[in-house]
């Protein structure tokens, strides 16, 4: 699997991390076909950049990934477009859950180990005085991607961050999550499932 350096794009103005939770893991394959169908029919988006999908070890839920030039321009596609495109995928799968849209700027990214490539990725959302802790070297996190929500600051208002982590593999994260405890706010895990860079479907590979 990729490393998230690698879906980062260098122009980005605004990323946006959102989860869908569809309950099973069948319905999560349905609604992911769903919108895999719409972005190839549809037309690109000039200012969005990257989309990249995840979809959750468990199952559950999928989570997107998407880098835009700025919210404004995001903001201007989704009062066009958004509703329609949803509307299809809702049609089709039922009943899928959507807690909301975070509009966040990577702060910062630390790699630990450049070399292996992860197993997993784990999204975590925590407290300004927590970010530390979850990006502490331990055995098996190669990297760590700090994201600040625009709704605070982490460093000065006690706002959130979203936390990207690559592990090695889910006993890595197991061990280090027994060893800290930390004020997060909840984790979830993940595995790369389809990346939209420049608009066209690209499925993830599971190898090296």
């Amino acid at each position: 699997m990729t490393h998230f350096r690698d879906l980062i794009h260098p122009d980005t103005g605004t990323a946006l991390i959102s989860e869908w939770i569809t309950g099973t893991p069948g319905r999560s394959r349905a609604a992911a076909d769903a919108v895999i169908d719409e972005w190839a029919a549809g037309e690109k988006p000039s200012a969005r950049l990257a989309q990249h999908m995840f979809l959750s070890t468990d199952g559950a839920s999928l989570l997107f990934y998407a880098q835009w030039t700025s919210d404004e321009d995001h903001l201007a596609w989704a009062r066009a477009h958004r509703s329609e495109i949803v509307s299809r995928i809702d049609a089709l799968v039922p009943g899928i859950e959507r807690p909301g849209l975070n509009r966040t700027r990577l702060h910062s990214s630390l790699t630990h180990d450049a070399g292996p490539h992860p197993g997993l990725f784990v999204v975590t959302t925590t407290t300004a005085d927590e970010v530390e802790a979850t990006v502490r070297p331990a055995p098996g996190l190669l990297a760590a991607h700090i994201h600040l929500t625009t709704d605070g600051h982490p460093t000065t208002d006690g706002g959130r961050a979203i936390v990207v982590t690559e592990w090695t593999d889910a006993a890595s994260h197991d061990a280090a999550a027994a060893t800290h405890a930390t004020g997060a706010l909840g984790f979830k895990r993940y595995t790369l499932h389809h990346s939209f860079p420049n608009g066209v479907a690209q499925r993830a590979s599971s190898g090296t």
